[in-house]
């Protein structure tokens, strides 16, 4: 009878243990990987992790095509986690951001959410103060991406999106391959096709807080944005169909300054407008990749983010709508300017300006859009 049991309880255990689910080995910045397997809409959610020769690592889940985690060295040689995010796919699901997504088809705003095509007005849902913000309620941030890591510092995504999706025409199949090179620097590069002539505009919309402590705001950073020009906005937002001299304004980084500096200087109507910054500047490097487009510093850290693209605007986004609301990693709060967002894309709205930078795709043609993040110190 002892025998009975003894092999009934040994037979327990090894059954329990085949069932049991092997713990996962957390991330270099603390995430589970578990944390981020479900499903959506009949698809896969997953964790990536990117690793380089330098012990930069950066996590992304291919829910959105999302930048989950940075994790760089500050001036002293601790690794930090620069970006704003959670701890789950849960989370990702059940609190709607754009915490580091892969934004699409159009990133930013349509007027509206309307825009003529070959004589068709083709009206978008309106989700932002009467206009179509980042794709619309049901845009690409919110959708499964397929994942493909190519080896440990490279992940292809794709997105077939059908004709119609949020009522944009054309069945397109879009790309995002995310590299993470050696030198520390994330290049991101976008590649879509279509089958119906139709726009498109991509962008990553990571909000960065390069001190690694989002509980701290990020307005002590020093930016330099390489743009004489901006575009003006109203109060909803929407450009104004300006493109205006940023001189002698608050607009002004071709000289580097605190983000913090003039930001509450809302007496001037730019600043009240977009409570805050979150404008459009038209970079002088006109789509040299080779230009620098922007870089960030913060003083607490030393660590440095330096942007570069083939786009002709990047949009500056202070985090001026974080209010408390939201608890991100490891239960921090995310307070008003946690972060700074630095996206590069056309200009918003171009599809009703005509004599701007066209967001017009065509079958036959491909689109492709890049952005490097480039990571340093400065001691």
């Amino acid at each position: 009878m002892k025998k009975h049991f003894l092999f009934a309880g040994i037979a327990a255990l090894l059954l329990s243990a085949c069932n049991s689910k092997p713990a996962a080995e957390l991330t270099l910045s603390g995430l589970d990987p578990l944390k981020f397997q479900t499903e959506v809409n009949n698809a896969q959610t997953a964790l990536y992790t990117l690793k380089n020769k330098a012990g930069m690592e950066v996590c992304i889940t291919n829910f959105g095509g999302r930048i989950v985690s940075v994790m760089v060295p500050d001036k002293n040689g601790n690794m930090k986690d620069v970006v704003l995010g959670f701890d789950s796919i849960t989370d990702y699901i059940n609190v709607p951001s754009d915490f580091g997504a892969s934004i699409g088809r159009y990133a930013n705003r349509i007027n509206q959410g309307r825009f003529v095509l070959d004589g068709d007005t083709i009206q978008l849902p309106q989700n932002n103060f009467g206009h179509c913000l980042h794709g619309g309620p049901k845009g690409w941030q919110y959708q499964v991406y397929d994942a493909k890591q190519i080896d440990p510092t490279t992940l292809e995504l794709t997105l077939v999106s059908p004709d119609g999706d949020e009522k944009f025409p054309g069945k397109v199949t879009a790309q995002v391959l995310y590299k993470l090179t050696d030198d520390n620097a994330i290049d991101i590069k976008y590649s879509a096709t279509t089958d119906k002539k139709t726009i498109i505009n991509m962008t990553n919309h990571s909000y960065f807080n390069l001190a690694g402590d989002p509980s701290k705001a990020s307005t002590d950073n020093i930016l330099y944005v390489n743009a004489d020009y901006y575009t003006p906005v109203d109060s909803t937002f929407m450009t104004t169909g300006e493109i205006v001299p940023v001189k002698d304004t608050p607009m002004d980084f071709t000289t580097p300054k605190a983000v913090g500096q003039d930001i509450d200087k809302y007496d001037f109507v730019q600043l009240k407008n977009g409570n805050g910054y979150d404008h459009n500047w038209v970079l002088n490097s006109k789509g040299d990749i080779q230009q620098l487009a922007a870089k960030l510093t913060s003083p607490e850290s030393g660590i440095t983010l330096e942007v570069y693209t083939n786009e002709p605007g990047v949009q500056v986004y202070t985090g001026n709508f974080l209010d408390g609301t939201v608890t991100g990693k490891k239960g921090i709060v995310y307070n008003q300017r946690a972060s700074v967002c630095l996206e590069t894309q056309h200009y918003p709205d171009s599809p009703n300006k005509a004599d701007w930078p066209s967001a017009v795709l065509e079958p036959g043609q491909t689109y492709h859009s890049e952005c490097i993040f480039k990571f340093g110190v400065e001691k």
